[in-house]
């Protein structure tokens, strides 16, 4: 079946791939890398379809959940992993799963990919609902730890959904949405931590970020749910109170510590003229919407 797949085809542009200079082999991924926006470009119509899945999900309560193998895994991990500190989310709002356990993240774990009933424990292990949002990621779209983890998901009303780099692949069949980005052979032939891993991360990326401004984390194009759990990020914050509230650095960070470091809090603080306590009533009203704040 591998010779089906074009992510393991070889790259005619790249036979010669141990003959070229270092410079010569860096432009030559280079290029091919710049395919790899075009290829999600062709596929924003089911994105949009997963992001509004994954909004209605957040909405009745439930969960964002990815799993993969290997790469794929890692990727979904690491976006999961994110949205915590950048949009304030709980842990378990945005979860990643990676065949193996999360061992697998730093090595190996054999075998793990070949068990459909691995996938299908991880999501038990977690008790995935009909609120919840599921998205199976391989590029190669074969996966069996992934199909089991969306039969699963589909036997239990869960909205499901594929992240692949081959068309017609076999775990589309199991998900109500198919996003299949055919980024092609590789420079390395079936390194697909390369094109298509880039293309799986440009994917994760759109939808966690356009599923967290669905649901009010995003004010402007500021990240006004950050979590202030370092110093940069205190300094971040306050930048953003300015930003948003058009203010100075000394008014908004004076707001910041009225506001109990609440970011969204400061900002309508400032632009309403109201105490933390009408500000924190205000955003419950208007679901965190900061532009729906009266």
């Amino acid at each position: 079946m591998l010779d089906k797949l074009t992510t393991e085809k070889r790259n005619g542009k790249t036979m010669n791939l141990d003959l070229m200079s270092v410079k010569e082999i860096l432009e030559t991924m280079n290029k091919e890398d710049q395919t790899v926006p075009q290829s999600v470009a062709g596929e924003i119509q089911e994105i949009e379809k997963a992001v509004n899945k994954a909004i209605s999900s957040f909405r009745k309560g439930g969960r964002l959940i990815y799993l993969g193998a290997g790469t794929s895994g890692r990727l979904g991990v690491l976006d999961a992993v994110e949205c915590v500190p950048t949009f304030g989310s709980l842990p378990e709002m945005v979860q990643g799963f990676i065949a193996g356990g999360m061992k697998a993240f730093t090595k190996a774990v054999e075998g793990a990919e070949d068990d459909e009933a691995l996938g299908a424990e991880d999501l038990k292990a977690i008790s995935v609902n009909e609120n919840d949002t599921v998205i199976g990621i391989a590029a190669s779209g074969r996966t069996p730890y992934v199909i089991g983890a969306l039969k699963h998901a589909r036997s239990k009303g869960a909205a499901t959904v594929s992240l692949t780099c081959n068309k017609n692949s076999e775990i589309s069949k199991y998900a109500e949405i198919a996003i299949e980005v055919e980024t092609g052979p590789e420079v390395l032939t079936g390194s697909t931590r390369l094109k298509a891993g880039t293309a799986q991360k440009l994917v994760l990326n759109m939808i966690s970020t356009a599923s967290m401004i669905g649901i009010g984390k995003v004010y402007k194009n500021l990240m006004v749910d950050v979590q202030s759990t370092n110093k940069k990020l205190v300094e971040r914050s306050k930048r953003i109170i300015m930003q948003a509230a058009e203010t100075d650095y000394d008014t908004a960070a004076k707001y910041y510590e009225k506001a109990q470091r609440n970011v969204k809090a400061a900002i309508i603080m400032i632009l309403l003229n109201c105490s933390y306590e009408e500000a924190a009533q205000k955003l419950d009203e208007s679901n965190g919407f900061i532009r729906k704040t009266k």
